[in-house]
Formats: structure tokens, sequence, C-alpha cells
């Protein structure tokens, strides 16, 4: 029995869903979305035993009888309309312990552990972690102080610096740029919110590596000729993606990474340099596979099923 955190518009989780059951594997999604207003939750305490259920649609899960569970895009809770902003932050605070609580409560393996997983998102985690374990990082400043990006910037250069977001979302998305020179009037805005500032490295190929378990999925990506070297997402279609080898003691490294932040899957940036370094920009908890999958033809969805039933039989 695998429990799948997320939602029906996740392709991810959908598709994993489909691989699981052409393997005659039982697998159930659940959207926290739904919670409050579409699921219940009832959590029992009875001598001592807990059972906890969850019910959706009529259908009541016992979530007991789950061994394995992927944490993948859980959603926000949604609330009852017409709740004052001092209700609904307060019914949302009580959404949140309760659930919350029962994740870290209910007896499954987790890929990747809630709490892990959150505390592996934060970037400037990522980066003293990967330099911890041997893998080169660019020069980074992570700051609101105007005078500090200034300082940063003007040590390499706006044409060797590139700022990027902590995170991104669908309504908010913005690629990696190079300062761009007339941008440098702008600074004094960084007070508003911190910045990721970073010395841009030149590179042969961007290089993605999945790492499901004990397999790692690696696809070096170039844009096309003249086009927009600093994010290969700018031009997904025209840019080449390959299967790519690592190298032994990058493979190490990676794996030391991912033991330290406590992840079991991680999607990994990484810029392979002229004389073959690779140097490590971030890793995304829940990164997404697929768009490297269709481009290479690498067995990744059906390597994602086979993990988490290999890791329930654990």
């Amino acid at each position: 029995m695998i429990l799948v955190i997320s939602h029906s518009g996740d392709d991810h989780a959908t598709e994993v869903l489909a691989a699981l059951e052409r393997g005659g594997h039982l697998a159930v999604l659940v959207d926290t979305g739904l919670f409050p207003s579409r699921s219940a939750l009832a959590i029992h305490y009875e001598n001592g035993r807990p059972h906890y259920e969850l019910s959706a649609a009529g259908r009541k899960l016992d979530l007991g009888a789950f061994r394995v569970a992927w944490w993948r895009r859980p959603q926000p809770f949604t609330l009852e309309p017409g709740m004052s902003s001092d209700v609904s932050s307060f019914a949302y605070a009580e959404c949140h312990e309760a659930i919350a609580g029962l994740w870290a409560a209910v007896d499954v393996k987790w890929i990747n552990p809630p709490a892990l997983d959150e505390v592996a998102h934060h970037k400037p985690y990522q980066l003293a972690v990967a330099a911890e374990v041997g893998l080169p990082i660019p020069a980074t400043l992570v700051t609101n102080d105007p005078d500090a990006a200034r300082r940063f910037i003007s040590e390499r250069g706006p044409a060797r610096t590139i700022y990027k977001t902590f995170l991104a979302s669908v309504h908010c998305w913005r690629e990696t740029r190079l300062v761009r020179p007339d941008e440098l009037e702008l600074l004094d805005l960084v007070r508003l919110a911190p910045v990721i500032f970073q010395e841009y490295v030149p590179a042969v190929a961007d290089i993605r590596v999945t790492v499901m378990g004990n397999r790692m999925f690696a696809a070096a990506i170039t844009p096309a000729p003249g086009g927009y070297d600093i994010d290969y997402r700018m031009d997904m279609p025209g840019a080449t993606f390959r299967p790519a080898t690592l190298p032994a003691d990058v493979k190490g490294k990676i794996g030391r990474l991912m033991k330290r932040l406590g992840l079991i899957y991680g999607a990994i940036d990484l810029r392979r340099t002229a004389d073959g370094t690779h140097v490590f920009l971030e890793i995304n908890p829940a990164g997404e596979w697929r768009f490297v999958e269709e481009r290479t033809h690498q067995p990744m969805t059906d390597a994602f099923a086979e993990m988490l039933v290999e890791f329930g039989r654990a």
C-alpha cells in the first residue's frame, strides 16, 4: 500500500500511479488541498493504540494500512469561504497542526521525510552541506544589504555575476539572470527582500542528476547555438538533452550529500566546466524529471515506481 501526497493536476504523481497500477501495486493519491472543506480527518487513541483515518469523496482511508508514502506536492488547505481574517488564520493554523502531527505519527517510510524535505529545500543550507561533502560551489552572496550586493558585483563585474530567487511559482517565476549594467541603479531595492547573487560559472553543459534511492540518472543539457546559456529553461525546445556519465568521485559526493540531507529522492543541478569540474548549484527535493525523461528516454518514471515498491518491502 503506497500513499502519494499530491494532487490530480500533478503529472509526475499521476504517471507514477499509473506505473504502479500496471505493476499490480495498490497506491492512493491524497490531496491535502481538499482539507478541511472537502475531506475529514479522524485520529483515535483507544487503549494506547492509535488509528488514523482520512476520508474524501465518500472514501475512507485507514492510514495504518500503508507502508510507504511519497511526499510529492502537498497543497495548501482550503478553508470554508466567508471567514474573517482572524478566524481563517486560526483555522489554518489548527489544520496545519493536526495534519503535520498526522504525518509525523503515521508509521510509514517516507520519500522524503516531510521535516527533512522542508529543511533541504533551503538554498543556504544546501550550499553549506554541498561544500562540506566536497562538491565545488560558486562564490555566493545571500543578502538584502545593497552595499554588500554592490561589493560582490564589483569584485567580479556584472558580466560575471548572476542573480536568482529562492522560490519559484506558476504565478511568480524568474529565470537565472546575469546582472545587466542598467540594473546596478536598482540595487537599493535589494533591501526589500533577500536576493541570491552568485559568481557566473562558464560551462560546457548543465548536468541534471536525478537521484532515486540507489539510482542516479544524469543528463547533459546544452543550449541551442546562440541560445541563452545562463538558464536552459528559457529555451527548452532548442536545448539538447543527452544521457551523461558522472565521474565516480562526483557520484560519491552526491551520495554523501543525499545522506547528509536525509533524502531518498532529489533533483540536482550541476555545471560541468571545460576542465571537467562539476559545480553544484542546487538540489530540489521535489524536483521534476519527466522533461528529462521525455528527451533522453531514460526510464525514470518506472524507476521511481519500482523504488517506492522496493522501499515498502525493505
